[in-house]
């Protein structure tokens, strides 16, 4: 047993959910981020700014045709798989290889690939990283089970996973149609919560292709811990921290609220109200690509998907067009509300001595 241990401990393998759920989902989300969302973002503003070479076909693969948006976002499986393999620390030859593995894991998994892509880029970063320079052909060896261990459990468990986080994913989108106030502050109050957590939302949404009035709640959520921090820690943080925290993450107040978890309590509260007035008065769905439901004002991210999504529903004729109340109920439970709410609610706790000056206070 000792010279098991002594063996993953020297090949760095960390069997921990800080490593899985923390460090490896994370870094899947930055992956995400730099394919699919960015590719989106690239087809919409080429779309909206009548940009040429940004809407026009770039190459054309097996009859499909792509444009530069398209393409970065063809290559999420892969981006997702090599992100996860550098968190989890795998050598150049592991690394490499996750290429492959994600692009099957994310391909069998369908819309539910995310999840698909998690679950085996890990253990085949791990099968990897024990095969790594323990041979004198490691240049054939540990590419070749890297490899073989991804495809094989891409095809025998990657479509199953995808089908579960899909199925996962609808259920919570259909009650939240259902019972909309209800479930528009729970999903706007759990997604925040792992937003401003050391987890990623952004590819939790995403792996649960999380949309409709569920995706509007959940970016809800999201502003709400996002912009309630940053301005009610303005007078700590100045402008520096308005920004980092506003456009950057919550997160970055963990340290504070794992000292006094009441300074949490305010975001909370502004979360459970934005979220139902967002699902039940403003009817805001984010139809655009899932990882945008977990950004929220993350470089924008979230108000960009909720308008990629209206701008693809008044394509395909679900939404007639993009009206004034759209925009209304958009700044104001992505800005205004947060900005306004979270500051009254935390007055309250000051009184009562629960937060004090410099609580807020980042290093």
């Amino acid at each position: 047993m000792n010279s098991f241990k002594e063996f993953l401990k020297r090949k760095n393998i960390e069997i921990s959910v800080n490593r899985y759920l923390v460090g490896a989902l994370s870094a899947m989300a930055q992956g995400l981020f730099c394919s699919l969302l960015i590719g989106t973002i690239i087809n919409t503003v080429g779309t909206q700014f009548h940009i040429g070479f940004l809407t026009e076909t770039v190459a054309t693969i097996s009859g499909i045709e792509y444009t530069v948006g398209s393409l970065a976002s063809a290559m999420s499986g892969p981006a997702m798989a090599c992100a996860i393999g550098y968190a989890l620390k795998c050598p150049p030859l592991v690394l490499f290889s996750l290429i492959t593995v994600g692009f099957a894991s994310n391909a069998l998994g369908g819309a539910g690939g995310p999840l698909a892509v998690l679950f085996v880029a890990i253990i085949a970063s791990e099968f990897g990283k024990a095969v790594s320079k323990e041979t004198k052909i490691d240049i054939l060896v540990t590419p070749l089970v890297t490899i073989a261990v991804g495809i094989s459990l891409s095809a025998l468990l990657a479509p199953s996973i995808g089908k579960i986080a899909l199925q996962c994913g609808a259920i919570i989108m259909w009650a939240t149609e259902q019972q909309p106030f209800i479930m528009g502050m729970i999903v706007s109050v759990v997604v925040g919560i792992l937003l401003t957590l050391p987890v990623s939302s952004a590819a939790i949404c995403a792996a649960l292709s999380l949309t409709g009035l569920a995706g509007g709640a959940a970016v809800a959520g999201c502003c709400a811990q996002m912009v309630g921090f940053a301005v009610m820690s303005f007078k700590e943080n100045g402008v520096g921290g308005l920004i980092s925290q506003g456009i950057g993450t919550s997160m970055l107040q963990m340290g504070n609220i794992i000292k006094n978890p009441k300074i949490w309590i305010a975001p909370i509260l502004t979360s459970a109200l934005t979220g139902p007035l967002a699902t039940c008065v403003f009817k805001m769905q984010m139809n655009g690509t899932p990882v945008s439901s977990g950004m929220g004002t993350c470089g924008f991210v979230g108000q960009i998907g909720v308008y990629s999504g209206w701008v693809n529903d008044v394509a395909n004729g679900t939404k007639s067009a993009i009206t004034s109340m759209d925009w209304i109920g958009l700044v104001l439970i992505c800005f205004i509300l947060p900005a306004v709410l979270c500051p009254l609610i935390n007055i309250g706790w000051w009184k009562l001595g629960w937060v004090k000056d410099g609580d807020m206070k980042l290093d």
